[in-house]
């Protein structure tokens, strides 16, 4: 058995780790469950926004923050483009997968072909700094990541909670005629939830390319654990999904520790067969 200040560590690596999922896992939980659309294209935007902060701060000396500002605003502009396209040829909630897998596939070629599949990664001089707490290891980025996933999750569910905008995007997930009927102009609301959530995934971008190591494939690790998440958390709760990528960050690392590393990948499918087994209703 490991000792009990491994255990502690790898408790703290899972819930941070599982902050970066949850912060990942906002976006689609918010498109999937309110606007029933199932952006695959997602993983590969977020990837992208780590690119573009790894290539402003290493070619030019543009700071993270700044970068992570530019990539936000262009990234709500390319949500509304890309929603436009949704709205404008009735795309149903399966074409959506398809088609975004399909821009999945087109911005990992693209990123091959700009920056070659060659690894990559953003040193910064506060990359390796870590708070010490006793004989624990808390590393600032990653700490950092987890309080912006906190309050991206608590702001989006108190925002969907008591404001009119958040209330009325509710109602038109749950019957959108009904709630065209009473006024809401479900597609101006439509328009302003696709574009937050494609700059939550440039927000995930940034912290991305700050605690790892970037490769164009990447794209693909994420699918199935953050796919995991959302259902996790379920869809459309901002909240949930990030408690989910805790538990999942949580269990991850807590089988590397006590189990073998390469028994972290079963992990995400593991525990939701499990709770879809034994908790059907969670989800």
């Amino acid at each position: 058995m490991p000792s009990l200040s491994l255990l502690e560590q790898s408790l703290i690596t899972g819930v941070l780790t599982g902050g970066l999922y949850g912060l990942l896992a906002l976006g689609l939980s918010m498109s999937w469950g309110l606007l029933r659309l199932v952006n695959l294209g997602h993983f590969a935007i977020a990837l992208l926004g780590a690119y573009i902060t790894w290539w402003l701060g290493t070619a030019y000396g543009v700071a993270p923050w700044l970068a992570g500002a530019i990539i936000v605003v262009a990234f709500f502009i390319y949500g509304v483009a890309l929603h436009w396209v949704f709205m404008r040829f009735a795309v149903t909630e399966m074409a959506s997968m398809l088609i975004t897998f399909a821009l999945a596939v087109i911005v990992e070629s693209t990123l091959q072909f700009i920056w070659t599949a060659d690894f990559r990664r953003y040193e910064t001089p506060w990359g390796s700094e870590s708070w010490i707490v006793g004989s624990l290891y808390v590393p600032k980025l990653n700490l950092m990541a987890f309080l912006v996933a906190c309050l991206l999750a608590g702001g989006t569910w108190a925002w969907l909670r008591y404001t009119y905008v958040g209330r009325a995007l509710r109602a038109c997930a749950e019957d959108a005629p009904i709630a065209i009927a009473y006024g809401i102009n479900h597609r101006r609301l439509s328009f302003i939830l696709s574009g937050l959530c494609a700059a939550y995934a440039g927000v995930a971008g940034v912290f991305i390319a700050l605690v790892a190591t970037l490769a164009p494939s990447q794209i693909w690790s994420w699918v199935g654990v953050v796919f995991a998440v959302v259902i996790i958390g379920r869809l459309g709760n901002p909240v949930g999904a990030l408690a989910g990528g805790i538990l999942i960050g949580v269990c991850e690392a807590l089988t590397m520790a006590v189990i073998n590393p390469s028994w972290a990948a079963l992990v995400s499918f593991s525990v939701l067969i499990a709770l879809l087994l034994f908790k059907p209703r969670w989800v």
